[in-house]
């Protein structure tokens, strides 16, 4: 798993799975005109969010050859101009629209490191050049 840099850099995270029922609160109670930032209070550096993948998958799959799976970390040399830090302030989304995430980083985290698992086909289509950008759904893949 290569890390750019030292894996310091900083990055808001935030669980999507699909829209809410009902309309976006942008929609339903926001002014036209004003902007909402919409983010997770889960700033993390890129080196935390891969050991947490990592602490996750040892737990999901103990008997993998590939556990400890920190062990497959490596660094590489950092890409120019890679910003160290992308930050949202959302309060105003909180305050005047009263939107928050569901999950918390950790449960939506375990989330998709399990939907993944349970997707490896997918990932070996992708990987292989065979996913074609099908929309992914509850439904068998055609």
């Amino acid at each position: 798993m290569p890390i750019y840099g030292k894996g310091d850099n900083v990055r808001d995270w935030l669980f999507v799975e699909r829209p809410r029922p009902g309309p976006p609160p942008v929609l339903e109670r926001g002014v036209p005109g004003e902007t909402y930032n919409i983010g997770g209070h889960n700033e993390r550096t890129n080196l935390e969010v891969v050991r947490d993948i990592c602490r996750l998958l040892d737990e999901m799959r103990p008997d993998s050859p590939h556990a400890p799976h920190s062990k497959l970390i490596t660094f590489v040399a950092d890409r120019p101009g890679h910003d160290a830090r992308y930050a949202i302030d959302a309060s105003k989304i909180e305050r005047e629209l009263g939107w928050r995430p569901i999950e918390t980083f950790e449960t939506g985290l375990r989330r998709t490191v399990a939907w993944y698992l349970e997707n490896e086909e997918w990932c070996r289509d992708v990987q292989s050049g065979g996913y074609r950008q099908e929309r992914l759904g509850l439904g068998a893949r055609s």
